[in-house]
Formats: C-alpha cells, sequence, structure tokens
C-alpha cells in the first residue's frame, strides 16, 4: 500500500470518528428581552383643582379658548367658547359644570366652554386623573384631553395630544383614550386608540387617567388599563411627547366626528359634570 492510499484511508478513519460523535452546543440560556421601564408617582397630587369653591372657574388654574377658529375649531363644530360666563362654566355644590346650550352668539347657534390650564399649569410627564360624568345627547362632544403648551415641532398633529376622555353622544357610554402625532393621527388612519363600553358614563361619575412618562403612555377608566403607546425611539414624529403639554375640558356641539349622526337638539342644553382634576408627579425607579 503505497503512501498516496494509505493517507486517503486515514483521512476517511477521521471522518467517520467525527461523524460518530455527539454535536454538542454549548449550554448557554437564551438572553432574556427587555423589559420596559416603570415608573411611579407621587401619593398625593403636586397640583389639583378639587372645585370645592363656588362661582367662576380659578382664575389661577383655569384661561378660555373664545370664538371659532379654523372653521369651528378645524372640525366643523358649532358652538361659539365663551370666556368667564357662568351659563357655560360654574363651579358649585363641589363639581365643575361646564353646559353647551342651544343659543344665538357670535353668529353661531350654540354656546359652550372650552377651559385651559395653558400657561397657568403646564407639565412634563406625571399622571392625570380625572372624575367626571358627560353628557348623553346625538351631537354633543365632550373632552378631557391635553396640547402642548409651546407647539415645538409644529402644528397639529406634529406636536402631538393626549385624549384622556372623550364620548360622543351618538355613541353612548363608549368612552375613548387616544393620542395623536404625525406618524399616528386619524388623519392619516393611523391613530392609536382605545374604546371601551362602560356602565352610565352619562349618569354616574368615572375616573379616567393618563400615565405618561418618557417611555410610554398609558391610559385606565376606574383603574382598568384600556391604552397603551410606547415610544419607539424613532424621533418626534412618533413621540413629540418630551415638551410641555397642558389640560383642555370642553363640550364641543357637532363637528366632525361628533356630528357624525346630526344633533339633536333636543338634548341641549347638555352638561359635563367634573369631580376634579388631578395631576401626580413622576418618579423615575
Amino acid at each position: 500500500m503505497n503512501n498516496y492510499r494509505m493517507t486517503n484511508l486515514f483521512l476517511m478513519l477521521l471522518l467517520l470518528l467525527a461523524c460518530g460523535k455527539e454535536s454538542r452546543t454549548p449550554n448557554i440560556p437564551d438572553p432574556e428581552p427587555p423589559q420596559p421601564k416603570e415608573y411611579t408617582f407621587t401619593s398625593v397630587p403636586t397640583w389639583a383643582d378639587e372645585f370645592d369653591y363656588e362661582g367662576l372657574p380659578d382664575d389661577d388654574r383655569w384661561g378660555y379658548d373664545v370664538d371659532p377658529q379654523n372653521n369651528g375649531w378645524g372640525n366643523n363644530e358649532l358652538q361659539y367658547y365663551t370666556e368667564k360666563r357662568l351659563e357655560n362654566a360654574h363651579v358649585g355644590n363641589g363639581v365643575l359644570t361646564i353646559t353647551a346650550i342651544k343659543e344665538e352668539h357670535g353668529g353661531l347657534g350654540y354656546t359652550s366652554a372650552r377651559l385651559v390650564s395653558r400657561g397657568k399649569a403646564d407639565f412634563l410627564y406625571g399622571r392625570f386623573e380625572v372624575r367626571a360624568k358627560v353628557p348623553p345627547g346625538r351631537g354633543t362632544w365632550p373632552a378631557v384631553w391635553m396640547l402642548p403648551t409651546d407647539w415645538a415641532y409644529g402644528g397639529w398633529p406634529a406636536s402631538g395630544e393626549i385624549d384622556i376622555l372623550e364620548h360622543v353622544g351618538h355613541d353612548q357610554d363608549v368612552v375613548h383614550i387616544s393620542v395623536h402625532t404625525e406618524a399616528y393621527n386619524h388623519v392619516a388612519g393611523t391613530q392609536k386608540t382605545a374604546t371601551k363600553k362602560i356602565q352610565n358614563a352619562t349618569t354616574d361619575f368615572h375616573r379616567y387617567r393618563v400615565d405618561w412618562t418618557p417611555d410610554y403612555i398609558r391610559g385606565y377608566v376606574d383603574d382598568v388599563q384600556l391604552f397603551s403607546f410606547s415610544n419607539e425611539g424613532t424621533g418626534f414624529k412618533a413621540w413629540p411627547f418630551d415638551k410641555k403639554f397642558h389640560w383642555l375640558i370642553n363640550i364641543a356641539v357637532g363637528g366632525n366626528w361628533g356630528g357624525q349622526q346630526g344633533v339633536d337638539e333636543e338634548a341641549f342644553p347638555a352638561s359635563m359634570e367634573v369631580d376634579y382634576v388631578r395631576v401626580y408627579g413622576l418618579i423615575e425607579n
């Protein structure tokens, strides 16, 4: 047997021995997926209005948006928002009452009020909670929500919107929690929202809450989580929620959404009652 054949036999023997051995892989566990960062909040409010006084809303906490703008505030709404008018916004018996009334004013057929905390109470992160009872009636569109104070990334929706509570009267007892951004909004059909039909939204008070942190926004009704939106880390088009926002409380009449099934004139006057609004400060764990 020559050297060439001996070498080939030796290589074949090594190959057979290698194939006969059990293949072994290192016992390395798969890495755990990254866990979302969690936050807690102060146990007592850092800002609040308990509405434990009488008369107009507190000037130190609330201002007003007035007059129709941008073709019914951009939604073809039918109301004229008034300023410091007790018929549309008053505090008494421990609640704030916003009332939409069918009456001619400023060339429009309804009056209402839109309270804003802009310039008086602006916030970056926190737990935002409202206890409220919304009005029934086709054509009513009450909301408790938040808008950016400085519009740093541009006009709506680029600088964002956070809706803590929305209800449209043609869809009785169905409440909505949403956010709007340049990447995610209802005009583009990409809006991030959650809805829930709850018992007696128009006859009983319920707690509506949003937890806003650098990493997520979560929404709750009566402490049950309904909505979640995460910071993707892709920039302001998806997440403009790193600037200060402020409260808004209002009842719109009609509009692109509130008036989808018309307006029942017999539903007015229509009132939303607010027991309190509270902000709890963010604590980073």
